[in-house]
């Protein structure tokens, strides 16, 4: 079954129209990709294109998430006095004790790829647009590939029930939030497309 993988640029980023149609952003393949930056809601299938990235790109990519950050809380503290709260209804509620180790976090993780290790994220930007800002601040100039991930909500939805780990509602929230305001260099969807092909299609956007 064919999946959808789209490429679209930025203002700035003027789209080059190829053979085949699709507008491929001139970016792609051009410089080094230093971060490649996976944004999407809950089980659009981020974590699973983030493993078979690792796996098709000839270089070792690290990959962090913000569930590395909320794993990193101590367990002995509430997930309420860090700032962040899973309401019975998916609904993620972010206050500013969250932000302010999120921000750090952030800065870590841009350090990192500073001193040259190729960093994957994989990212819920429950801001949109903010949210992203929020990253190319920190990544300042380093050369990010951004990548939305798409899921149909029913599908996500889905693979949530199947899951059994997460809150119900989370992944309908988030299906189509996350991506509000967000530009990005390549977009896929996971609704119909398996994790390998649309982690090929973004390799080949990695120079």
């Amino acid at each position: 079954m064919t999946g959808k993988v789209d490429r679209y640029a930025e203002a700035e980023r003027t789209p080059v129209k190829s053979s085949s149609g699709l507008h491929v952003c001139p970016y792609c393949g051009a410089v080094t990709t230093q971060v490649i930056v996976l944004n999407g809601g809950s089980n659009s299938g981020k974590s699973g294109i983030a493993r078979c990235l690792q796996a098709v790109l000839p270089d070792p990519w690290l990959v962090f998430g913000v569930d590395t950050l909320i794993r990193a809380i101590p367990a002995s503290s509430r997930m309420s006095a860090a700032g962040i709260e899973f309401a019975s209804d998916g609904a993620v509620v972010v206050r500013p004790e969250f932000r302010t180790l999120e921000a750090a976090w952030i800065e870590g993780v841009a350090a990192m790829a500073r001193a040259g290790a190729p960093v994957m994220v994989d990212e819920v930007f429950l801001g949109g647009a903010a949210s992203q800002q929020r990253w190319k601040k920190a990544l300042g100039a380093l050369q990010v590939l951004w990548v939305g991930v798409r899921c149909q909500s029913a599908v996500a939805a889905g693979r949530e029930i199947a899951r059994g780990d997460r809150v119900i509602g989370m992944a309908a929230s988030q299906a189509e939030a996350v991506h509000r305001g967000v530009v990005c260099d390549l977009q896929v969807d996971t609704t119909h497309t398996e994790a390998l092909e649309c982690a090929r299609a973004i390799a080949a956007c990695v120079q």
